[in-house]
């Protein structure tokens, strides 16, 4: 049976949509996230189709499936924030129920869909300003070999590691799971905000093949995909605004030292040439010229 619902947060004035799928047998409890970010469409648009063309009668278990949780973000089309206060939700979690606006959401939204899974998977795509090359997080944890299946079955080109004691991306979904003992990734399809088909396409088939790897779905998963594994991250940025200019494209292999973009004023001289510290390979990067100081240029996953 798939039941509508909302989660009603009364202080925030804010009722979040979700999906509850209660398969014909006993099985695991899956909870699949998108929309945490809310211009990230490929990802929304994936598991809108997800639970739409979902035979209930093949779930064993229980799915939970929340389309958009950045539901202000998604209405005011605000690229990784919440409008309310400007902050980033998948840097919150688990929350703070006396917190700001963004600390309470991601409070009830750990404490409703995060607490009580056996399996978390929370999808993401590239954002207005941002391309990217298709790839899984997991976490450093007791649970990180059942994580790293997650990210395996998923099925794509690159998978990152990130280590408990240096996370670059502190605050997720994922790593908040992850400390709760719950495997989780992380799984970014798509880019600049594009209702891509071949990116929806991705996570559809990652999501489905995941589901039938932990039992909740039938069906047999097919053979796992070779994936490029990376242990971590450097995330580079400006200490100065500027108009950005990539030298590199995602998914193209960096030597330790190769130049990966240029910075330069509004009069058009280069300030800056950002260069990469270690081999890698950019997994996204800020696809707008304009970033401001401090602002993101680009991932690049350690080879």
């Amino acid at each position: 049976m798939i039941t509508r619902r909302t989660l009603d947060i009364p202080e925030l004035d804010l009722a979040i949509p979700y999906f509850d799928i209660q398969g014909r047998a006993d099985g695991p409890r899956l909870t699949v996230l998108s929309g945490v970010h809310g211009a990230e469409y490929a990802s929304i648009a994936a598991v809108r189709e997800f639970v739409r063309d979902l035979d209930a009668g093949a779930v064993s278990g229980r799915i939970v499936v929340v389309p958009v949780v950045n539901v202000p973000g998604f209405w005011a089309r605000a690229p990784f924030v919440v409008p309310a206060d400007g902050e980033n939700l998948n840097r919150n979690f688990p929350g703070d129920p006396a917190g700001t606006y963004t600390q309470v959401l991601a409070h009830h939204v750990y404490e409703t869909f995060v607490l009580g899974s056996d399996y978390l998977v929370d999808m993401h795509a590239g954002d207005v300003p941002e391309a990217l090359e298709p790839f899984t997080i997991f976490e450093e944890s007791p649970v990180e070999a059942a994580s790293l299946d997650l990210a395996t079955a998923f099925g794509l080109g690159h998978i990152v590691r990130q280590a408990a004691a240096a996370r670059t991306v502190a605050g997720s979904t994922c790593a908040a799971a992850a400390d709760a003992g719950i495997p989780a990734i992380i799984a970014e399809s798509g880019q600049n905000g594009l209702l891509d088909r071949a990116a929806i396409d991705r996570h559809l088939a990652g999501l489905t093949n995941l589901a039938r790897s932990i039992g909740v779905l039938d069906g047999e998963p097919w053979p796992a995909r070779e994936a490029r594994r990376h242990e971590g991250w450097h995330w580079l940025r400006t200490d100065r605004a500027g108009w950005w200019e990539p030298a590199v494209s995602v998914g193209e292999s960096v030597p330790a030292g190769g130049l990966l973009g240029t910075m330069a004023d509004v009069w058009g001289e280069v300030f800056a040439e950002m260069r990469a510290p270690e081999a890698g390979t950019p997994l996204f990067l800020t696809s707008s010229p304009a970033v401001s100081a401090d602002g993101l240029l680009l991932g690049l996953a350690r080879d």
